[in-house]
Parts: C-alpha cells; structure tokens; sequence
C-alpha cells in the first residue's frame, strides 16, 4: 500500500497552465495486443480482425505499443510497422494514444519524434527505468518530454515494470503546470489512485484519469475515474463500453453486474501454470483470441513462451463457462 506522496519540486504554474482544461481522451481505451504469426513477425490479418473487434464494441480509442502490445521487445523498426498498420488499419475512425517507452529521457524523444508522422491523440510515457532516478529525476524527465511533445503527454504509472511509484501529488502539479493531460494509472494501488482523483479534482481537473486495473473500474469509477484501459478489453471490449456508459449515467446496479461478469472472465489470467508476467497476462487474453477466432496465434515475443495446452484448455474452459465460446460461435 502506498501512503508516501513525495512531490518534486516544481516551478510555479502560471495562470494560463492552471486555468488550461484538459482535452485528453476518456472513456474505454483499451491497450491494443499486437498479434504475431508462428514465426514472431507482426501478423496485419489479425490485427486487422482485432481492431474491427475494438471498433464495434464502441471503444473511445485504442492504446498502441503500451505493455499488453509487448512494446518492451520491439526494436524501432517493429514499432514503426506496428504504427504504420494500426493508422492504416483504424483510419482516424478513433484516437490513438501512442506509448513512447523506453529507458531515458533522450530515447524516449527519440521515440515521439519517430511517432510524430501518425498524429496521435497523444503520447505516453513512463518514469525513467534502468538507471535509478528520484523525484528530481522524474520530474526533470516529464518536463523535458512535455516541451518536446507535439501532442498531449500521458503519464504512465506502472511500479512493476519500471521500479518506481508516481506521486499522486507530483502527477496533480505536472497536469497543473500544463506538462501532462493525463495519467494511465496501472499501479494497482487503489489507495493511491483515490488520492490522485481527489488531488485532481481539488485541483480543478487539470488531468483525465483512466485506470488500467481491469477487475476494479467499477470502483474506479466511484471514486471519479474517467474512464480505463483495460487489457481485457482486447478480450471483451463491449463489456467495458458497457459499463462506461452505465456509470456516466449513474446506472450503478449495471456497473457493477459488467464488472462482476468481466472479473469472472479476467480469471484466464490464472490459468497458465509456469508462466510469469507477460507470458501469463498478455499470453491469455492473446489464447482467449485465438480460441475466440479473432486471432490466428496465441504467440509472444521472444523470449517469452506460448502458453502450453493445459493452460489453453484451462482458458477455453472460463470462457465457456462466461458465455464467450458461445456468443463467438453465433
């Protein structure tokens, strides 16, 4: 649980900073998996079939190359097809939130100006990872990238990847300040994410807010979430929409029977046996994929594995017993 808020120091905002409403995206944005053929080169068909699977549901936007797209194992040239396919692919018909992650400062601006040509809705980043950095440290590090930018940044809080916590009040000053639009908030630490929404609100909403804990938006959205990123969503897309549009109209009784129902289906993710991190998470919603016939392979990035057989009959067996096999064979 954190309770420590340890905000860098920052200069003072000025009045056009404070007074600047956010324009960030809201609603369901789900960070789109990046699907590969047998041999680990980006499979365009199923890509294809996937965003279609996206759009229909009624999504707000798609996040691209964010964790659940494995963006940590491609090289520039991999990341370059994935965004040349996904445009062509999406058409303009939502916005993209590009992720931009790498280990410092100077490569993560390397990776905006490459993303630049794509014109997305806005870029996101993390705290720096590898070299060990304080506040000072992330604090010169987003204000570096949010005068680099030529779209929106987006924090991207994700403790488990990269080591290190963001401060909600630290998050709340870089939004005030005019550096961020908005915080992708995958820590999983819901203590913290109510303090941030109460920071942000208390701060006249200078950032948009989406959670990226998929079995408890519900609460999220209590708490005054603006919406989510959920990597189920690449499972069950219309679920999420679902229980977006019931919260903005208070419909809380439909909320929480959508929640319930995803949570039941997000218990894919326990299914593999032997299996760590990515290969266990992003390797059952990409076997629930293929099982659904959404996408040809359930293959992973080197050097990660493909879930086994056993683990592919465990997820076959929560999705029928969530409907998903049946409603997919209609």
């Amino acid at each position: 649980m954190t309770t420590t808020d340890t905000t860098a120091p920052a200069p003072a905002a000025s009045p056009a900073a404070a007074a600047a409403p956010s324009a960030s995206l809201r609603g369901v944005v789900p960070p789109l998996l990046t699907p590969l053929t047998e041999a680990g080169e980006l499979d365009v068909p199923s890509l294809e079939r996937l965003v279609a699977h996206h759009l229909d549901a009624g999504v707000d936007g798609l996040f691209v190359l964010g964790s659940s797209g494995e963006v940590a194992f491609f090289d520039d040239a991999m990341r370059a097809r994935v965004l040349e396919a996904v445009t062509g692919i999406v058409g303009g018909q939502v916005p993209l939130l590009i992720g931009v992650i790498d280990t410092e400062t100077s490569r993560v601006m390397a990776q905006m100006r490459a993303a630049e040509r794509f014109a997305p809705a806005g870029f996101v980043a993390t705290a720096p990872f590898y070299a060990i950095t304080g506040p000072d440290e992330i604090d010169a590090h987003f204000r570096a990238l949010g005068a680099a930018a030529s779209a929106p940044l987006w924090a991207y809080d994700i403790p488990v990847c990269v080591h290190v916590k963001l401060a909600p009040g630290h998050l709340v000053q870089l939004g005030t300040d005019g550096v961020i639009a908005g915080v992708k908030d995958s820590s999983g630490d819901d203590v913290s994410f109510r303090r941030l929404v109460a920071m942000n609100r208390a701060a006249g909403s200078p950032l948009t807010i989406l959670t990226g804990h998929e079995t408890v938006v519900d609460g999220a959205y209590l708490a005054g979430a603006d919406g989510s990123v959920p990597g189920l969503g690449n499972v069950d897309p219309a679920g999420y929409v679902r229980m977006h549009r019931a919260a903005m109209a208070g419909d809380w009784a439909t909320v929480r029977a959508e929640q319930d129902r995803l949570a039941a289906l997000f218990e894919i993710v326990f299914q593999p046996i032997g299996f760590t991190g990515p290969a266990m998470g992003v390797g059952a919603f990409k076997t629930a994929l293929r099982e659904l016939g959404i996408i040809a392979t359930n293959t992973m990035s080197t050097p990660l594995r493909s879930l086994d057989d056993a683990s592919v009959q465990r997820i076959r067996a929560v999705l029928e017993s969530t409907g998903h096999l049946a409603d997919a064979s209609r």
